[in-house]
């Protein structure tokens, strides 16, 4: 059994889902072991304790516990290969309220649309297989798909970018870039080579409920197309569009044109970036824009500095009908800057560090978010493979 992580695969390393990231990013950290009969198995997980403190009149704090656990397999045939992949989480656990975080939106606890917060993922993260089969010299066609599973839309989820590894909150322009990472049915279909790929898929677009322990009823009612360049091995670039069925509970009747782009660069030697932009557009209403930037820099085995700037247009933070505020649209700024310091504890790494940030806003919010609201965390994360 391997206690690390495999070396670069010869094309570019795979993302969540069906993406892809720059071939330097290498194979996901974990266990790799054989399974006999020409299987291979990977395990890779994570428990992350945090404890948030969200300053001002709408913030909060927290204790609380994120998790993941994946479990895959995979056999190479002759001219083909098929993956079985599993993810799931505990987070369920937690209130379906989530944890604080400033400025975020998107899906519901306890019939109520959840503001300056994010939502515990669910129990099912991704049930699928994917199978690829060799149609010319370094040419694949592929297919994905299962009950759970994510579609061809965006860039990778941010829990499997290698520069947002050590930051524990997760984006406030989630439900922009990535909030389908966890969609109930989904079926794409793909041709790629070394350093190009295309895709399509059918899927749900209706987002999780807040029942976060099933499996919600499959269906295809939703379609997205991506194009990804990978054009040496430390970037990545992918742009996608999708249409989505009424994804959102909070906006019943309203379908959504969904565009992302992002580049993605790893240097291969401990500095990972990601750049990306989102737009969404509802059908009927507003075409809402999301920016961002973030990076991880691994400048030992042991420290490591990461940040993320984020700017969104948002038109949720007042979901009360009779506010004054209601569906006005604030274009509102997250910098956030954090440090960690890595210990290796066996097969896993065990990174203890924290964050800080603020917000640029317009004047029209001081009143309900104060003048300088500010977020902390303090965190400690026990990573499977280092």
């Amino acid at each position: 059994m391997d206690h690390s992580a495999h070396t670069a695969p010869q094309g570019p390393a795979e993302g969540s889902g069906t993406s892809r990231l720059p071939q330097a990013e290498g194979m996901m950290p974990g266990l790799h072991f054989d399974l006999g009969g020409g299987w291979m198995g990977m395990a890779h997980g994570y428990l992350w304790g945090v404890y948030t403190d969200q300053t001002g009149p709408r913030g909060d704090d927290k204790l609380y516990v994120q998790s993941m656990a994946m479990l895959s397999a995979e056999k190479q045939f002759d001219g083909a290969r098929l993956q079985l992949r599993s993810m799931m989480s505990a987070e369920p656990l937690m209130n379906n309220r989530g944890y604080p975080n400033l400025f975020a939106t998107g899906e519901t606890a306890n019939g109520e649309p959840l503001v300056d917060r994010q939502h515990p993922h669910d129990l099912f993260m991704e049930l699928a297989a994917r199978v690829d089969v060799d149609i010319a010299d370094g040419t694949t066609a592929f297919v994905y798909g299962g009950p759970v599973g994510e579609p061809a839309l965006g860039p990778p989820a941010f829990m499997h970018r290698a520069s947002a590894k050590l930051n524990p909150e997760a984006p406030i322009t989630h439900h922009w870039f990535d909030s389908t990472h966890i969609t109930y049915g989904v079926v794409t279909a793909g041709v790629a080579g070394k350093v190009w790929q295309l895709e399509a898929s059918a899927f749900r677009g209706e987002e999780p409920d807040e029942d976060r322990w099933d499996i919600e009823a499959p269906r295809l009612d939703s379609w997205s197309v991506r194009a990804t360049l990978n054009p040496s091995p430390h970037w990545a670039m992918q742009v996608s569009h999708a249409q989505l069925d009424q994804p959102e509970p909070t906006h019943p009747g309203q379908d959504e044109a969904r565009t992302t782009a992002s580049v993605h660069y790893n240097s291969g030697n401990g500095l990972a970036a990601t750049a990306a932009f989102s737009a969404k557009n509802r059908n009927p209403g507003d075409t809402l824009n999301a920016w961002l930037a973030e990076a991880n820099w691994d400048i030992t085995k042991r420290h490591t500095v990461f940040g993320r700037v984020e700017n969104v247009e948002n038109d949720e933070l007042f979901p009360d009908h009779d506010d004054p505020l209601h569906d006005q649209m604030f274009r509102v700024t997250k910098l956030q800057a954090g440090y960690a310091y890595t210990l290796p504890v066996g097969p896993f790494g065990l990174s203890l560090g924290g964050t800080v940030a603020t917000f640029i806003k317009p004047d029209a919010l001081d009143a309900v978010y104060g003048d300088n609201p500010m977020g902390y965390t303090v965190f400690a994360k026990l990573n499977l493979g280092r």
